[in-house]
């Protein structure tokens, strides 16, 4: 039977494609001496500024100064093999190292590889820069030990006793379908169809190993992680993560994010990764409208237009919970910044690094929008439950948004060049 003949204007390309098809499999794969490898570009994707190295010490994504967008994505494992889990991970690595340089996924790409073949990159993001595209892995409490107490990879032994589903908080509305997964990555770029295909041509590459639980979509930075960074504002209109770790402080960073040797005897795999910590809070955004400002600032505890603590001076002014008024503490007993402090949580400290969202409305007239809370931290049990405790029982705030989301993930270090992120574990 013979092959049918593509449109005359592509044949002289279809010939090119399907030669370097043969000559890249069937002839290397009969000969055992002939390989061919393609490096590829995107259009404009050279830039040196745009471009966050994916290997390294630790993975990048975490004290990468907050790029503007984000597309986070909860993986379930449906295969239960040791080795799947494996090649899926050596082909994340490889085309997540591929992706952040703003390089097309595989050997040919897009639109070099067999014309009767699916293409190996999806395109939809020639000709974009990389955009500063980082991409984070991490892997939850269920791909130790998944709900039926299953160990299906035979990792139940080196699960760190950290990495466990978050408790119940009071005021919690969580839905399972926006929670939990086996794997996550987390795609943060200046660019918002750059994050989107990450994350697509990961999924794409997880077909018949693992699907897709659960995604999100973010825009709009709600915290900075370099000093070189502005303070954003949440969608409730207020400054939002001034007194954030900053990636400049790495003494605190090694005291309150990056995991050591010794944290945990049974997941030494772990040191020099993280935790992360996803929770998604929907503003009740009609009510909070319908608020004073009077009544806004001081359930924040901070002036709306400078960012100022209600105590007095500028941004960046250390808070004072014992200034007093007429009428009380200037910043209120019950004002979120209090109650998120570190003097008022044993001075623990985590990493934010969330983002708005905003996914049309809830079918009751209401807008579906707030916040994708993400934090990264050397301990969850100690560093961010307590806190979140703490907030969940007393905070003001509460009164104005509910937690419909949430997860835990051990984040591994960064994977060196010819290895993979995960390597330490398997």
């Amino acid at each position: 039977m013979t092959e049918p003949s593509p449109p005359s204007r592509r044949a002289a390309r279809w010939s090119r494609r399907h030669f370097l098809s043969v000559a890249g499999t069937g002839t290397a794969a009969a000969a055992g001496v002939v390989t061919l490898q393609v490096t590829r570009g995107s259009g404009s994707a050279g830039a040196s500024d745009q471009i966050v190295p994916f290997h390294g010490a630790h993975q990048a994504g975490i004290t990468t100064p907050v790029q503007d967008r984000l597309h986070f994505a909860a993986f379930d494992v449906t295969s239960d093999r040791r080795d799947d889990v494996i090649g899926l991970l050596r082909a994340w690595t490889v085309a997540a190292a591929q992706l952040t340089r703003g390089e097309e996924v595989g050997d040919l790409g897009a639109t070099d590889g067999p014309y009767l073949a699916p293409p190996e990159d999806t395109g939809e993001a020639l000709g974009l820069s990389a955009a500063n595209l980082t991409i984070t892995i991490g892997f939850g409490p269920s791909l130790f030990v998944d709900a039926d107490d299953r160990d299906r990879f035979g990792l139940a032994a080196m699960r760190p006793a950290a990495l466990r589903d978050l408790p119940h908080f009071p005021g919690d509305n969580l839905d399972p379908t926006r929670s939990g997964g086996d794997l996550c990555i987390q795609a943060c770029a200046d660019d918002p169809q750059v994050a989107v295909h990450a994350v697509r041509n990961m999924a794409r590459l997880a077909f018949g190993v693992a699907g897709v639980r659960w995604s999100q979509l973010g825009f709009g930075r709600t915290s900075s992680t370099s000093t070189a960074q502005a303070t954003p504002r949440n969608l409730m209109g207020f400054k939002d993560g001034t007194a954030n770790l900053k990636t400049e402080e790495a003494e605190l960073l090694d005291q309150f994010v990056w995991v050591a040797d010794g944290d945990d005897d049974s997941a030494s795999w772990l040191a020099g990764g993280t935790y992360l910590v996803t929770r998604r809070i929907k503003m009740h955004i009609e009510t909070w409208d319908r608020t004073s400002l009077a009544e806004q600032e001081g359930v924040i505890g901070r002036d709306k237009k400078r960012g100022a603590p209600l105590s007095g001076g500028e941004e960046l002014t250390a808070i004072d919970f014992a200034a007093a008024g007429s009428a009380g503490p200037l910043v209120p007993i019950d004002a979120h910044v209090r109650l998120a402090h570190p003097s008022h949580n044993a001075d623990s400290r985590i990493l934010r690094r969330g983002y708005n969202f905003a996914d049309g409305s809830d079918g009751l007239g209401h807008l579906d929008a707030g916040l994708f809370f993400i934090a990264f931290t050397r301990d969850p049990t100690r560093h961010f439950v307590p806190l979140q405790r703490n907030l969940a029982r007393h905070d003001a705030l509460n009164e104005y948004i509910q937690h419909t989301g949430s997860a835990v993930f051990a984040v591994p270090p960064g994977a060196a060049s010819g290895g993979f992120v995960g390597d330490t574990l398997f």
